[in-house]
This record gives structure tokens, C-alpha cells and sequence, in this order.
């Protein structure tokens, strides 16, 4: 009976070629980007390298000219200004995820415990206006955030910000950081509205009717009793919408500037017509996957600690 046990438990060795093949397709790209960031392009445009290369970090040093503090011999000029994109990108991705989890539990909360006409419908809504694919919103929001959110330059608080921080003409929320952020909280906040509802549901009204009996006010409820019981949903939130907002490029593109730009829309440019450093490229790629990867690890212990919160030793 024990070996018809173990026999039938026994998985088939087909399941694990599957596996197999699917870390391959997961792990294989991240890898041959990661040796390819210290060959040359010379190696990489020739392919017959393979393993046996010399590494060089020349391909890491011209993405990061800009930072580092000597000068480059085989650099005569730093084009690719890589520390200022990252900095651009981490602004825009921590804020605008703060932000959009501040907005989205709060909102979670009301939509779960309060009761409004409309509330079922704005409930459902939600998810399905996160259906909506970024590329729609392209030309409306460039539209928008380049004539009607604009601040006249003949206005006094025009003519205040152009002696300050410059600029001629009106002040408008395309090309600043503040545009680029609000249009990624209006884009994200409905995914965490619909993900944050399921954690909210599950936390038991007796635990904030006790708070509430011992003076709590609804603030205090809200932040002290409810927030420490959904940390992996609010994990879980931030890690979607921190990768999207690093991630993104299109909306990126249309809203920044020379002074805003991010990675991707940096990796882009690097590439031309005539000339395409595949070096540069896959050296800033690892680059710009770090800070997800940083950013992931710290909230999915969040996720571990919440969901082994509650268990007891029996």
C-alpha cells in the first residue's frame, strides 16, 4: 500500500519539464541582459562571444557619467544623463504611490462600511475604469494638462513662478513632476479602491464598535485599529502601483520634459536611427530593475508578517 502511495503521489516528468521551461522564460532574459550590460557591443552585434568574453564595466560607467565622480576616457561627452531620470522616476513612483494609497484606502473604507445611494454602482465602476488602456488617455490628458490646467503668464502668480524657476510662457502641469504624478494616481487609484475593499471586508465591525466604546474617534478607528489589520493588502497595492509608475512610458512621454524625463523614456532615446549602444542599454536596464526589485522584497514582508499575524501555536 505504501508503494501505491508513493506511486500515485509521484508527479510526472512532464510537469517538471513545464517547470523547467517556465523559469527558463522567467530567469533567461533577465539573464542574458545582465552579461550582456559587461560585453561591448562589438561581442553583442557579433554573438560569437557566447560566455567566453573579458567583462568590462565600461557600459555601466557612460550610464552613470553623469554621477560619478571622475572624468571618462573613452567618454568625451556625458549625453545620457541617467542620475537626474532616476531621481525623476523615484519621485514621481514614491509619491504618487503615497499618495495613491492614502486616497485609495480611505475611499475602500467609505465605499465598505458606509452606506450611500450610489454606492454599489460606484463600487463596481471602479475596477472597470481601470479597464481603460493608458493610450486612450494619451491625447485628452496632453490636451488638458497643456491648455486648461494652466496658470496665465500675465497672472501674478505666473509672473512669481517665471522669476523664481524661469520659463516664458504660461505655467501648465505638463512637464512638471505634479502632472506626471497625477495623472498615475487617477490611472492607479481605482485598482487599489477595488483590491483594498476585499481586505477592508474581512476586518470584523466588533473590533472598531469596541474602539469606538472606548472614545475613539473615526479617525483613530480608521488608523489604529483598521490600516495595521490590512498591511498586505496595502502591500500589495504598493507593489502594483510603485512597478506601474516606474514602469510606464507612454503617458510619460507625452507629459515630460527635458528636466522631467524617466528611465524608460531615457532608455528609449538612447536608441537612433543609425546607432544603438545595446551595452548602455542592458547596463541601464539592471539599473532601472533594481529599484522594483528593493522596493518588492521590503513590502512582501509586509504581505508575510500580515498574513502570519494571526496564527497561534497549537
Amino acid at each position: 500500500m505504501a508503494a501505491v502511495s508513493d506511486n500515485s503521489q509521484a508527479q510526472h516528468p512532464a510537469f517538471y519539464a513545464v517547470v523547467v521551461m517556465l523559469i527558463i522564460m522567467a530567469v533567461g532574459p533577465i539573464a542574458l541582459m545582465f552579461v550582456n550590460s559587461f560585453k561591448l557591443d562589438v561581442d553583442i552585434i557579433s554573438g560569437t562571444s557566447g560566455l567566453l568574453f573579458l567583462p568590462t564595466i565600461q557600459n555601466y560607467e557612460t550610464a552613470l557619467c553623469d554621477v560619478l565622480p571622475y572624468e571618462l576616457d573613452h567618454l568625451d561627452f556625458c549625453a545620457l544623463k541617467f542620475g537626474g531620470a532616476f531621481i525623476n522616476s523615484l519621485i514621481i513612483a514614491l509619491v504618487s504611490t503615497f499618495f495613491t494609497l492614502v486616497i485609495g484606502c480611505m475611499a475602500a473604507y467609505a465605499l465598505v462600511r458606509f452606506r450611500f445611494m450610489g454606492r454599489d454602482t460606484a463600487s463596481g465602476t471602479t475596477l472597470m475604469v481601470r479597464m481603460v488602456p493608458p493610450a486612450v488617455l494619451l491625447v485628452p490628458v496632453f490636451g488638458l494638462w497643456n491648455n486648461e490646467f494652466c496658470i496665465s503668464k500675465t497672472s501674478w502668480l505666473g509672473e512669481i513662478i517665471r522669476d523664481n524657476f524661469g520659463g516664458r510662457g504660461d505655467v501648465c502641469l505638463a512637464g512638471t513632476h505634479s502632472g506626471i504624478i497625477l495623472i498615475y494616481i487617477a490611472m492607479n487609484l481605482p485598482f487599489v479602491i477595488w483590491i483594498l475593499q476585499s481586505f477592508i471586508v474581512q476586518v470584523p465591525r466588533q473590533l472598531e464598535e469596541a474602539a469606538r466604546m472606548d472614545g475613539a474617534g473615526p479617525f483613530q478607528v480608521f488608523f489604529k485599529v483598521v490600516l495595521p489589520l490590512i498591511k498586505p493588502g496595502l502591500a500589495a497595492a504598493a507593489i502594483f502601483t510603485f512597478r506601474i509608475a516606474w514602469n510606464e512610458y507612454l503617458l510619460a512621454s507625452a507629459l515630460s520634459d527635458r528636466d522631467t524625463k524617466t528611465v524608460p523614456i531615457l532608455i528609449v532615446n538612447n536608441m537612433s536611427e543609425f546607432n544603438v549602444e545595446w551595452g548602455v542599454i542592458m547596463a541601464t536596464g539592471m539599473l532601472l530593475a533594481i529599484p522594483p526589485i528593493i522596493f518588492t522584497l521590503f513590502a512582501s514582508r509586509q504581505i508575510i508578517t500580515g498574513m502570519t499575524a494571526g496564527a497561534v501555536k497549537g
